[in-house]
């Protein structure tokens, strides 16, 4: 006759201890290894193997550390904790130790039904994480079970390792390259969103009404979109091709928002774009009714705040203070965001020869135009994009105009003026849209027709012999502005506009930074993943050339630099700031808010330095530089200045300002390059259009920032839950003293950085070859078989082969792991940090006290939207008492706690040791009422906690229940003797070893 097992019991099979989960049936038990985690899950069938009850094994009062084992062995118990108790259920199983302020979204999340949120936190503060947070916990909880990310096909690859790597979230990649060998491994009839529950959908894909159609009939129940101001219009908007575009997008996400009943994040950082109107769609796909609310009343703000949150870096670079209504600052968390942004524009001045081409070409622009402007619009369009086309590759590189010059125009295919400006518009133009730059670093073509030909041709050839740094100023002010970076410990990286340039500089630069720095290109002629890889090995190759002199127990060499050079596929979405530090804007981009694209791959949340240096290299005789930093950029570096944040440009706004500016050009040529634009005849009044819906868009977005702050979720509320949290998983400066302690006692050579920062190497040579295995495969075979020093960081920006010191982190896992396994196996050979008894005499308690460390396991009944799940989830909690076992007054959370700290003052008696380990391990039996009392307080504490946070969701608290599993599992015992004046024995053994 088999047994019947309840959720959360314990079993003994194949050789080991297993936890019963609720998945179980009487002929099939599902079993989590007692301390393992969810990738150890197995069945087991009792009717083909042997199962029976089993009871967790108290100490043996043989087996006894010293005073450190009790934070040792529960610190290693809390990071192996993959299925907390807590409201949060995903927090104790993601690679990724959220800010506070990221958990605001979360709460906000929790609170609703369905999942409605418009994010808007600024650049670099962390969307992409909030996200990921919210995916996660749903998916966790039962309330979504598929998930769709819609992205630009430049983020995807990394969409995808972010989910990956970070939340443990396998999503399939669905673009335009990899749809036809998805499709070929699809049943008949099946869908492409039915098979793959977690995908990442680039917004090309979903352009073919077919696989829209598609998406649209079996969309997942959790949807996720990236840049989601790009997928509404305003109002007004024109019929441009960018416009169509993003109509497409409109109506697509108007579809998929219309079920009621799914989960729908809208990430932004620029929610206005410069529109009410397209800010107002924005709102009606997160809720219809919020298209229409009255948002200068406190009662629709109100509504709004429920499901919009926006804040800038000012806001969160010290959360939970005084200044945000808390009593203290005991959970204050400080943000490390680049405190300043250094920015220099540096000018440099053509030679004479490049002077003369340059004139040369402006002549032959003007004349093209003039003559085309005879012949017809469509003439006339294709001649204009085709002398920006000339203009902007003469003044990137002596390269890109070369190739400029010999390749035909595209616009001169175009058989109408509307389809030349549709073929010449995104080639010629910066725009703000991150959809738009794939293939726009190609060098464009300026050719029309064979006449024009022989004349470009001798441009050509004119070109191609000012190449290297005798006939390229700009090249020669590079490589000075270069070097000072590099000798300063910066990495830069230099931003072009097409890919000759990038190329180009490449080779120039190669062998001029000094011996020690490494140089990479990466621009659109790689894959993205390709760029990713590059960046990676360009790293890689700066590491292994500074760590070379690391091994054997020598200091490391000085760091060798890095310099990548990149067209504009870089300058969005791809995170830069762990290997980066410094950028410079080698080509002006005709549109700032692609320079704050291109600044924001560096300047965001995980960079390690203070400051980011910036230097803006414009010519100051081309005629085209000047004005455009001067109408384009001063402006904006004042908004930003003036608002904290930076205002998004609209693509037509700079377009008409350098429409005007190649006006000019052609009418004056370079020689009125000291005239201000704004004071030639013809341009004053559309400048001063230009200004006005700037300024308009400036004010919006001020009042936006002040009116809907972030008020739904209140500081208050969110210590409370950083807290609990933290109560029950740790937190940052106990991982880092637990490392500390760990490998100094497996013998690995750790050395603080002395730098202030908490950081620190390790070399694990000298480590139990099975923790050396287990490092090895986290952070690399090389790294711990050469004995290198292995940084551990204390921010979670780390680069490869470096560890995070969070609980999360796979390097700090394994870690936990051997020093648990080896506690609770006292056969484990070599060191063993952790015991999980210990006797210590010490000043610290003046009568004698028992620290307990017990594990409780709880039976979670959670309601959501598709129904019960039942769960078993692990706590750790210490206990303490005063005096015997059968009087014992229980000690208070604080009291208790702070016996970890105390330190051994005295010598203990062995036979002493052996006494008072025995008689209280021999008492337990008459301590359980209490651990079982303190099992149910516990539980109830975790459900008042778990309706706290939904408290604005009853139907998703009703049906709530958490049962605790007896008995709780007392895994060590630890004595606190006070310190006696009376002599001590000979025969003893000393405190650190007792």
């Amino acid at each position: 006759m088999s047994l019947t097992y309840t959720a959360g019991s314990l079993v003994a099979a194949r050789g080991r201890e297993w936890v019963v989960l609720p998945e179980s049936a009487a002929d099939m038990l599902v079993l989590r290894p007692l301390g393992g985690s969810e990738d150890d899950i197995a069945a087991v069938f009792p009717a083909f193997e042997e199962v029976r009850p089993a009871e967790f094994a108290a100490p043996s009062p043989s087996d006894v550390g010293d005073q450190r084992s009790a934070g040792l062995l529960r610190t290693a118990l809390r990071i192996g904790f993959r299925s907390g108790a807590g409201p949060f259920r995903s927090l104790a199983s993601i690679a990724v130790e959220p800010r506070a302020y990221q958990l605001v979204p979360l709460l906000m999340a929790l609170r609703q039904r369905t999942v409605r949120l418009l994010i808007s936190d600024d650049v670099g503060i962390g969307k992409t994480i909030e996200a990921g947070l919210i995916a996660k916990e749903l998916l966790a909880q039962g309330e979504a079970t598929r998930l769709t990310v819609l992205c630009s096909p430049s983020l995807a690859e990394q969409w995808q390792s972010e989910l990956r790597e970070k939340f443990g979230i396998e999503a399939e990649l669905v673009l335009a390259s990899t749809v036809s060998r998805l499709e070929r491994g699809l049943d008949l009839g099946q869908s492409l969103f039915d098979k793959h529950p977690y995908t990442i959908i680039s917004t090309d894909f979903i352009k073919s009404t077919r696989h829209r159609e598609d998406f649209v009939r079996h969309c997942p129940d959790l949807v996720i979109v990236d840049e989601a101001h790009s997928c509404v219009t305003a109002d007004d908007a024109g019929q441009g091709a960018a416009s169509g575009t993003n109509q497409l997008r409109h109506e697509l996400l108007r579809r998929v928002s219309a079920d009621a009943n799914r989960h729908l994040l809208l990430l932004t950082a620029t929610p206005h774009s410069g529109k009410e109107s397209a800010f107002r769609n924005l709102l009606g796909l997160v809720r219809p009714e919020l298209a229409s609310l009255d948002l200068e009343s406190p009662a629709g703000r109100a509504r709004l705040a429920e499901h919009f949150v926006a804040r800038k870096r000012a806001d969160v670079r010290e959360y939970l203070t005084k200044e945000d209504g808390l009593a203290d600052d005991s959970l204050v968390q400080r943000t490390a965001f680049p405190s300043d942004r250094w920015t220099k524009d540096e000018p440099y001045k053509l030679t004479p020869a490049y002077r003369a081409l340059l004139d040369d070409a402006i002549a032959y622009a003007r004349d093209r135009v003039a003559a085309a402007g005879e012949q017809g619009r469509r003439e006339a369009r294709i001649a204009w994009w085709s002398v920006i086309a000339l203009l902007r590759s003469m003044v990137s590189s002596p390269a890109a105009a070369a190739q400029t010059l010999r390749t035909r125009s595209e616009s001169a295919t175009a058989r109408t003026a509307q389809e030349a400006d549709a073929l010449g518009s995104p080639v010629a133009a910066d725009s703000a849209d991150s959809d738009r730059l794939e293939g726009m670093d190609v060098a464009p073509g300026a050719a029309e027709s064979e006449e024009a030909g022989a004349r470009l041709l001798e441009l050509a050839e004119r070109a191609a012999e000012l190449v290297g740094p005798a006939g390229d100023a700009k090249l020669k002010a590079l490589t000075r502005h270069l070097k000072g970076l590099i000798a300063d410990g910066y990495s830069p990286i230099v931003f072009c506009r097409y890919i000759p340039t990038a190329e180009y500089l490449a080779t120039q630069l190669e062998g001029k930074l000094g011996r020690r720095t490494k140089i990479a290109a990466v621009t659109g002629t790689l894959s993205p993943q390709q760029r990713l890889e590059r960046i990676e090995q360009l790293a890689a190759e700066a590491a292994g050339e500074a760590g070379g002199a690391g091994s054997g127990g020598e200091a490391p060499g000085p760091a060798a630099r890095r310099v990548l050079i990149a067209t504009d596929c870089l300058s969005e979405g791809v995170n830069l700031q762990h290997h980066f530090d410094a950028v410079v804007h080698y080509d002006l981009a005709w549109n700032p808010t692609r320079h704050d694209q291109r600044e924001g791959r560096v300047d965001r949340y995980g960079q390690k330095r203070d400051q980011v240096r910036v230097i803006t290299m414009f010519g100051e005789d081309n005629g085209i530089d000047g004005k455009v930093l001067e109408v384009l950029f001063m402006k904006h570096r004042q908004i930003m200045k003036d608002l904290g944040i930076s205002v998004s440009v609209p693509d037509e706004t700079a377009s008409g300002v350098t429409d005007a500016v190649v006006e000019w050009l052609l009418l004056h040529g370079r020689q009125g390059s000291q005239e201000s634009l704004f004071d030639l005849d013809g341009h004053q009044e559309s400048l001063d259009r230009i200004e006005r819906e700037w300024n308009s868009a400036a004010e919006r977005e001020k009042t936006s920032r002040s009116k809907y702050a972030q008020r739904a979720i209140h500081p208050e509320e969110v210590a409370r839950e950083v807290a609990a949290v933290r109560a029950a998983l740790g937190g940052a400066e106990e991982v880092r003293d637990f490392a500390v302690e760990a490998l100094r006692d497996l013998d690995a050579l750790v050395r603080d950085a002395g730098d202030g920062t908490g950081d620190f190497t390790a070399q694990a040579g000298g480590a139990p070859a099975g923790l050396r295995d287990a490092l090895a495969a986290t952070l690399g075979g090389r790294l711990v078989e050469e004995d290198r020093q292995i940084p551990f960081r204390t921010t979670p920006a780390i680069g490869r082969g470096e560890a995070a010191l969070v609980r999360t982190d796979p390097a700090i896992g394994t870690i936990a792991s051997y020093v648990l396994d080896s506690a609770l196996d006292a056969d484990t050979p070599g060191p063993r940090p952790a015991r999980r008894c210990g006797v210590v005499t010490t000043d610290a308690v003046t009568v004698r006290t028992t620290l307990l460390l017990v594990r409780y396991r709880f039976h979670l009944t959670l309601p959501s939207r598709t129904g019960e799940r039942q769960l078993v989830a692990e706590d750790a909690r210490l206990l303490a008492y005063e005096g015997m076992p059968s009087r014992a007054r229980w000690l208070d959370d604080d009291a208790t706690a702070a016996l970890l700290t105390a330190r051994a003052t005295g010598n203990t008696h062995e036979q002493l040791v052996r006494n008072q380990i025995a008689r209280d391990l021999g008492a337990l039996p008459d301590l359980a009422g209490h651990l079982t009392e303190y099992g149910t307080r516990l539980a109830s504490e975790l459900d008042a906690s778990h309706r706290r946070v939904r408290k604005a969701n009853e139907e998703i608290v009703r049906g709530l229940k958490v049962v605790p599993q007896e008995p709780a599992d007392v895994l060590g015992v630890y004595v606190y003797l006070p310190q006696q004046p009376a002599a001590v024995p000979a025969s003893t053994v000393s405190g650190a070893e007792a």
